[in-house]
């Protein structure tokens, strides 16, 4: 394949040509018989990009379900019409937040009023906690015993379940979702690889995504993230990512525990990634890594809250190979009202902070956090560089970064953060067309400019109005 009459990043007009899934050459450069010809038109060619946190079987489920929080969801009213579904099955909600019912999380018989013909399985928002009606209740207890994180009070189950979801799908007999919506979505935001930082990633996990990959339904390249027994597993079709240890400031290990799990994931060469969303979690993540020392690429997930000496303290776990930072921008903008309403004012200029990481020396990169964030990384970009929230107030107006900074978040090698992928001979060919000129799209990032999407050379996605493939006349022939 040759790609024509492009402008290259870091590289500027030039023609690329792609043989065997690489790059093979830049320049001006002629067509050879037979060769497919895509013209750019001067539209950026980029690297694919890469999200490094995301949770692919969650967001493949969320297609099946119900938005049951903001920003579609707003009040009671908006919940009740969101619930108000035919059928005799299960329902799944996802998204909720208390904000929806007063800051209420409602329990068995309050989702009884809302749902009560059907079993109804409604997620909180931040991906911990399932909300049940009373027949949802009923039909698990029916195929299961229940779990240590089924809530009582009075000795009755409320319906709130945390922390168990594998208890979930096996009482459900569920079985892992099909990737090919979610992955076809991802593609065409120009997405060509992803870190998949579920915890519960196994073995079992693996080979569905294997099984995912090998036959098409996955596109994107893979990293799975998750619990030691990974590497136990065939790299089939994915490569073997961190450890991961998810926090919870409510309930948090022993400290000793958790520094043997860190010392563990060392122990296979693996690198950890720690989810921190309070300054709680991140104390306690960095105790963990001053005691067990640090490898090459521990990464602390989500840095949602970090106060200045806190920076400092990430910093001086680094060196040239120290602690990275994987970011989620787009908080600010999808959830930043909510977070001026729910933190404590002397914690706002701590929000998700970008410019003062990247000025201490910590290496980033970029995740959606999907699909308990938007899976598009244009939006990202956009509000880590106006910190503006979706009802327009500024959060961290100095923690804002270039278009450039924001768009290197995504283009961080996914084995190497502190490596940016390149257009250039011998590079892998992920690759991103947009339909202008960096220098447009960088004045508003937005998903609708990707006109094409290729992964080892593989054309995943190209834009219906943008029809870029064509041939040249009589370029059938072999020499």
């Amino acid at each position: 394949m040759l790609i024509r009459n492009a402008e290259v990043w870091q590289a500027g007009p030039a023609d690329v040509r792609v043989e065997a899934g690489r790059i093979a050459a830049l320049g001006t450069l002629p067509a050879l018989p037979g060769e497919t010809i895509v013209d750019a038109c001067g539209g950026a060619l980029l690297p694919g990009l890469h999200d490094h946190h995301i949770h692919l079987a969650a967001l493949a489920a969320r297609k099946s379900s119900v938005a049951c929080g903001p920003p579609e969801v707003r009040d009671a009213q908006d919940l009740a019409r969101a619930l108000d579904r035919p059928g005799t099955g299960w329902l799944r909600g996802i998204g909720f937040h208390e904000s929806v019912l007063g800051g209420i999380l409602p329990d068995a018989a309050a989702l009884d009023r809302l749902v009560p013909h059907r079993p109804l399985r409604m997620q909180h928002r931040t991906g911990r906690m399932w909300l049940l009606n009373s027949m949802a209740l009923d039909e698990l207890l029916r195929a299961a015993a229940p779990p240590p994180g089924i809530e009582r009070e009075g000795g009755r189950f409320t319906g709130r379940l945390f922390d168990e979801d594998a208890w979930l799908q096996r009482a459900l007999g569920s079985r892992p979702p099909d990737f090919s919506e979610a992955s076809r979505e991802l593609a065409r935001y120009g997405i060509t690889g992803v870190t998949d930082m579920s915890p519960r990633n196994d073995p079992a996990m693996a080979a569905h995504f294997a099984r995912q990959a090998a036959s098409g339904a996955l596109r994107q390249s893979l990293v799975l993230a998750g619990t030691p027994a990974l590497a136990e597993a065939a790299c089939e079709g994915w490569r073997l990512g961190p450890v991961k240890l998810h926090l919870h400031e409510a309930a948090l290990p022993d400290f000793d525990t958790a520094l043997a799990f860190v010392r563990a994931g060392h122990g296979q060469d693996r690198p950890v990634a720690v989810h921190c969303v309070t300054e709680v979690e991140l104390v306690f993540a960095l105790a963990l890594l001053e005691e067990a020392g640090h490898l090459p690429e521990d990464r602390i997930e989500h840095v949602s809250i970090a106060a200045p000496e806190l920076v400092a303290r990430m910093a001086a776990l680094g060196d040239e190979a120290g602690l990275r930072a994987c970011v989620q921008p787009h908080f600010v903008s999808e959830r930043g009202d909510r977070y001026l309403a729910d933190v404590e004012p002397r914690h706002h200029g701590d929000l998700y902070r970008l410019r003062s990481l990247r000025e201490a020396g910590i290496v980033m990169a970029g995740g959606s956090d999907a699909p308990y964030g938007s899976p598009d990384p244009w939006t990202a970009m956009a509000a880590a560089t106006s910190r503006r929230t979706s009802g327009g107030a500024v959060i961290g107006r100095d923690e804002a970064l270039t278009p450039e900074q924001a768009l290197a978040l995504y283009l961080a090698d996914p084995l190497d953060l502190a490596r940016q992928r390149r257009v250039a001979p011998g590079e892998p060919a992920d690759l991103c067309l947009l339909d202008r000129p960096w220098a447009q799209a960088r004045a508003r990032p937005r998903g609708t400019d990707v006109a094409a999407t290729w992964v080892s050379g593989r054309l995943v996605h190209q834009r219906v109005d943008k029809a870029p493939v064509e041939r040249l006349p009589g370029a059938d022939a072999a020499p």
